[in-house]
């Protein structure tokens, strides 16, 4: 288990705590994280910053025929913090290392609502990851593996929640559509 899926089991808010947005360098939000956690340590600061998450959520990429599971940013250059707000946390949050700012009106960070934070939290948990496919609709595949390898056709539709794709398939001068599972189709360059 992550850090991330202790750290999303934990209770929200306890009274005058509340979830901040801090906004970093794209592809730095890891690092933003152990920076603050390790400032919240040797500036003892663990009685008002008590959270850092990267927002993120399991995705299947299929790379040359292969599925792995990836962890995807869901938002990409932000990373979540539960704090108490004073000058001491605002100060040791906004001088970590990759931290440009906070999100908020003006100079002031503006907390998320608790639903956003629930919403966020459990979308972490899911348990089925998401299926990444590199093809769209209209576009032209290759069947990979089955009974109609080697033949091309067009993506007809997606289903995601499925894994499965459908190809319209043109064989004895008549286009038929085939049902196949992400894995067994390529996209075609064109």
């Amino acid at each position: 288990m992550s850090d991330n899926e202790n750290e999303a089991e934990q209770t929200l808010d306890p009274e005058g705590v509340h979830w901040y947005v801090i906004h970093t360098y794209s592809g730095y939000e890891n690092k933003v994280m152990q920076n603050l956690k390790h400032r919240i340590e040797s500036m003892d600061m663990r009685n008002q910053i008590f959270r850092v998450v990267v927002p993120t959520e399991e995705e299947i990429e299929i790379k040359n025929g292969q599925r792995r599971t990836v962890q995807k940013k869901v938002f990409p250059g932000y990373v979540l913090v539960q704090m108490a707000m004073t000058d001491d946390s605002w100060y040791v949050v906004r001088n970590t290392p990759g931290v440009t700012s906070f999100v908020g009106m003006g100079t002031k960070p503006t907390p998320l609502a608790d639903e956003e934070v629930r919403f966020i939290l459990k979308q972490m948990e899911e348990e089925a990851p998401k299926v990444k496919v590199n093809y769209e609709i209209g576009q032209t595949v290759k069947i990979t593996d089955g009974p109609f390898t080697d033949f091309e056709g067009v993506v007809d539709e997606i289903d995601e929640e499925r894994g499965r794709v459908r190809v319209l398939v043109s064989f004895f001068g008549r286009e038929a559509p085939v049902e196949l599972d992400f894995l067994q189709v390529i996209r075609v360059i064109e």
